[in-house]
């Protein structure tokens, strides 16, 4: 037959001829059989004890015996990013700093921790690209959102699948507005309105704000506490086109504050950021649990 081995067998009663696979069986017999028939004749009266290797089942293994398979990698340009994923240790138990008391938010560029921990914080929400879910789920890293209502209203959904890989949704606005100078009145529609939004759908109210471009005064902070937030933060990197630009130095440092965007080179700029928090021999961690 077409595929198949055979070989002779002889001297076992057997006649013609049988697959390769059980003449290896039968002269595994014969052999031991011959072992033990020589040592029974050979006169001292000693018994044999041949050790045979296990066999090897050919069926399917166990379901516990299986090593558990490696996640298949996306295909094309995603995957090359998937597999550049830098893996990280959990993060410690936070030792957060106490926002002061009094009328206005806290308001920090970075946290004052020794904590091995930075922070990846994620802004606006213009550009949905579907690769960002993808990146996050894998990476398996916490990062902050601070989301424009109006910049996500149109797609809502697309944050929930981020959120529910890992991300804390927090505030930045309705409409996006350069806050310093402008009225409390206004101040406050714009902080207080974007929080009410996303607690409305997503089901938390944020505690967390950051202000459009950075820009704050006064009335920002007053208006931020008013709305039942309790700081509100800058940073101290910031990521663009897959390059991570430093405000100090040339290396993350404990409790620094990471600014990337929703933007059309998401990919690359998540990446750098990873990279560069596990080059500066630190992990990711969630920015809320370093702030009381």
């Amino acid at each position: 037959m077409r595929g198949e081995n055979f070989a002779s067998t002889a001297g076992f009663g057997l006649r013609g001829r049988v697959p390769r696979r059980r003449s290896a069986a039968v002269a595994v017999l014969l052999a031991v059989t011959g072992l033990v028939a020589g040592c029974a004749g050979a006169g001292g009266g000693h018994r044999a004890v041949i050790s045979l290797p296990r066999a090897v089942p050919s069926g399917p293994a166990a379901e516990g015996d299986r090593p558990a398979a490696a996640q298949p990698l996306p295909p094309g340009p995603l995957g090359r990013y998937v597999a550049k994923l830098p893996a990280f240790p959990p993060a410690p138990a936070p030792t957060p700093v106490t926002v002061p008391p009094g009328p206005a938010a806290g308001w920090y560029s970075r946290i004052q921790t020794t904590d091995r921990v930075a922070f990846l914080t994620i802004d606006d929400g213009w550009v949905k690209k579907p690769e960002a879910i993808e990146l996050l789920t894998r990476a398996k890293v916490p990062v902050t959102l601070f989301l424009t209502v109006n910049a996500i209203k149109d797609n809502p959904d697309y944050f929930t699948k981020l959120r529910d890989a890992g991300a804390t949704i927090e505030a930045h606005t309705v409409s996006h507005p350069s806050l310093t100078g402008r009225s409390y009145a206004f101040q406050r529609k714009e902080i207080c309105g974007s929080a009410d939004w996303l607690a409305q759908r997503y089901g938390r109210r944020p505690v967390l704000f950051r202000p459009p471009f950075g820009n704050k005064d006064a009335t920002t902070l007053r208006a931020v506490r008013d709305c039942g937030m309790k700081a509100a933060f800058f940073w101290t990197e910031t990521v663009d086109k897959g390059k991570v630009r430093y405000q100090k130095g040339h290396t993350v440092q404990p409790g620094d504050i990471i600014l990337m965007h929703f933007r059309p080179a998401f990919a690359d700029d998540f990446l750098a950021a990873l990279t560069a928090i596990h080059k500066a021999g630190l992990t990711p961690a969630v920015l809320g649990d370093y702030v009381n």
